[in-house]
């Protein structure tokens, strides 16, 4: 189980907001707000050398940021938000080890197999990961898209995930019900995850002390790799300390 850390842009600049309340006519609850660009995280995280972190645009107005933060780490961090078929070699050519992507796969409420077909063809299965991050209804964790605004059909399930790991090098989960709020994780979710995965993955949400992190591991069976935001003192956390973090689920050192 590794530590997987991010950099969440919103309007530019790095933020820390509350799952779903990022919507389209209003400002989203934040939790936190740098005053460093996305590059001195990426920065840091290259010394560190905690690869396989991801680079998430929250909407527009975040490409001149998250282009500085993977030139200042080539080949260290992944990207996401807006990826397309069309646009994700050109993110890979600006230094991004992966594209991940949600909304363009979750076409119309389902997977859509053609723009997946399209998304490997333009930089390949190993270069894409795919988002997952769902919210509960009723017993069953949705895919959600847009944002985390808009519910599609498609469950978290073996099957789901049988049928796309075949297209991708990962997945990225969030819980979207509990992300940014620090008030424990999606424990049900975590457990799926840690049965049914095969492929890397990295779970987010909720993460607010230690003891999440080690509950992650015993209930995904040390299978899971995880990314911490709000709770982590880098970010205006109490909670957690990012050194900790390197020093325990970081590189194994040589």
């Amino acid at each position: 189980m590794r530590f997987r850390p991010c950099i969440d842009l919103h309007r530019g600049v790095v933020k820390q907001i509350v799952g779903g309340t990022l919507r389209d006519d209003g400002l989203p609850e934040t939790n936190f707000t740098a005053d460093r660009p996305a590059e001195w995280y990426a920065a840091l995280y290259r010394r560190d050398n905690l690869a396989g972190g991801h680079v998430i645009q929250l909407g527009p107005g975040n490409a001149e940021a998250a282009r500085a933060a993977l030139e200042a780490w080539p080949g260290g961090l992944q990207i996401g938000g807006g990826v397309t078929a069309d646009n994700a070699a050109a993110w890979i050519d600006a230094g991004a080890s992966h594209v991940i992507v949600t909304s363009y796969v979750f076409h119309d409420g389902l997977v859509d197999e053609e723009r997946l077909r399209r998304l490997a063809a333009a930089v390949g299965r190993r270069r894409l990961v795919l988002d997952l991050s769902c919210r509960r209804r009723g017993s069953e964790y949705l895919v959600v898209t847009d944002r985390w605004q808009t519910f599609t059909r498609e469950a978290i399930r073996p099957e789901l995930l049988d049928r796309l790991a075949g297209f991708c090098d990962e997945f990225l989960v969030h819980g979207v019900d509990v992300e940014g709020r620090c008030r424990g994780i999606e424990s049900d979710l975590v457990e799926q995850l840690g049965r049914w995965v095969n492929i890397p993955c990295t779970y987010a949400g909720g993460i607010s002390t230690m003891t999440d992190i080690e509950a992650i591991e015993i209930l995904g069976q040390g299978r899971l790799d995880f990314t911490v935001g709000s709770a982590l003192d880098i970010f205006g956390g109490r909670k957690l300390c990012y050194r900790d973090l390197v020093e325990r689920y970081g590189p194994v050192p040589c």
